[in-house]
């Protein structure tokens, strides 16, 4: 943080919620690059961010095809200018008019769907849709040898409404490492290549193949048969990430700007004003090797400082403390103090702020680039 910066950062309430320019455009960059490698499109998926500014950047600076995961937020991209928006969630057929509605705003949105109940719901609503493909175990689709597949397919191809055939390896955030990740990704890889090529081998068209996830979409290595790469955390990364080693901590995006209001210095603790409601109640490094409690801590110029976590979190109040089994004394920080808190899950961390206080890559003062929420 430069000296032009500082003033601006104590000016700030806390807590808020910081993004890093720098970082996270090498991020875009880097998995915009491996795709362009892979040959095949990159269709962002915008729900970690929810921000127009962002998904700008996501789409290489002028609106492009995007992945979204609420109707909230196909409806605010496609007010920001992008118009082709895959929403990645079983549709239920209670929605499907607000899907209407859009695709006569002019927005070409597509659903998913794995069952024949919501593809004949989809039939009548006249809505495009993609089947979603099961290649892990880890929540809806049909298996690539299911009978209900061709089923399906035949229900939507009836209608013209039949897109593809998408997937989503959810199951690689459970494993560790560059290989084990690249294991994920063939296999999400083979499960939707294989259910697209049943597709046409039944007489339907299967333009349409995707694939995504954060952790397959960087070790991926071959991805014949596929069209297009989905990914979204990899925006701003988290400490997840960083925990299954997709990305390092210097990599992370997003952080929580908090002011220590306090000390128990006979238990090692430092009272910070950012508790669960600015960090999320996520503790998902909780099963990984490295517990980093409820977000890794760093002085205010965003420098982590060794063993430091948020070891608990009450409503409006965060406890600083080593983790445990660290050794050495605690850092004093006098009341007042700024601090950053990198998040364990960067989609839920921002879903609980209203707006980026955003640092530029070129310097200069901070701005500001709202976000939304709802469904």
């Amino acid at each position: 943080m430069t000296e032009t910066e500082t003033p601006a950062f104590e000016a700030l309430p806390t807590p808020c919620l910081l993004l890093d320019e720098a970082r996270m455009m090498r991020n875009i960059d880097r998995l915009a690059g491996h795709a362009a490698g892979l040959g095949v499109a990159l269709r962002p998926h915008l729900k970690t961010a929810k921000s127009p500014e962002v998904g700008r950047l996501q789409t290489g600076g002028t609106p492009g095809p995007i992945t979204v995961s609420t109707l909230a937020e196909a409806e605010a991209f496609h007010r920001a200018g992008h118009h082709d928006i895959l929403y990645a969630v079983g549709i239920a057929p209670q929605k499907l008019e607000r899907g209407r509605a859009l695709r006569a705003q002019g927005c070409d949105l597509t659903v998913i769907l794995d069952s024949a109940a919501q593809a004949r719901a989809v039939a009548e609503a006249g809505v495009p849709a993609m089947i979603e493909i099961d290649s892990d175990g880890h929540r809806g689709g049909l298996t690539p040898s299911d009978p209900a597949l061709l089923a399906v397919g035949r229900l939507l191809s009836g209608s013209g409404l039949l897109r593809g055939v998408m997937t989503h390896a959810g199951e690689s955030y459970g494993v560790s490492g560059r290989e084990a990740h690249a294991e994920f990704a063939e296999r999400e890889r083979a499960a939707v290549v294989t259910a697209a090529e049943a597709l046409r081998a039944a007489g339907l068209d299967c333009p349409v193949v995707s694939v995504g996830s954060t952790p397959t979409a960087h070790a991926a290595r071959d991805l014949t048969g596929v069209t297009e790469m989905r990914a979204g955390v990899y925006v701003f990364f988290d400490l997840v990430m960083a925990g299954i080693g997709v990305c390092g901590l210097d990599d992370i995006a997003l952080s929580v700007l908090t002011t220590v209001i306090g000390h128990q210095k006979a238990k090692g603790w430092t009272m910070i004003d950012a508790g669960w409601m600015a960090l999320s109640r996520d503790r998902g490094t909780a099963a990984q090797a490295v517990d980093q409690g409820y977000g890794v801590v760093c002085d205010a110029a965003g420098r982590v400082l060794p063993d430091l976590i948020v070891t608990s979190a009450n409503q409006e109040h965060g406890i600083v403390a080593l983790r445990p089994g660290a050794a050495g004394p605690v850092p004093e920080f006098p009341v007042g103090t700024q601090l950053r808190i990198l998040p364990n899950h960067a989609c839920a961390v921002a879903a609980q702020h209203d707006r980026y206080h955003v640092i530029g890559a070129e310097g200069g003062p901070l701005r500001v680039w709202p976000r939304f929420g709802g469904w």
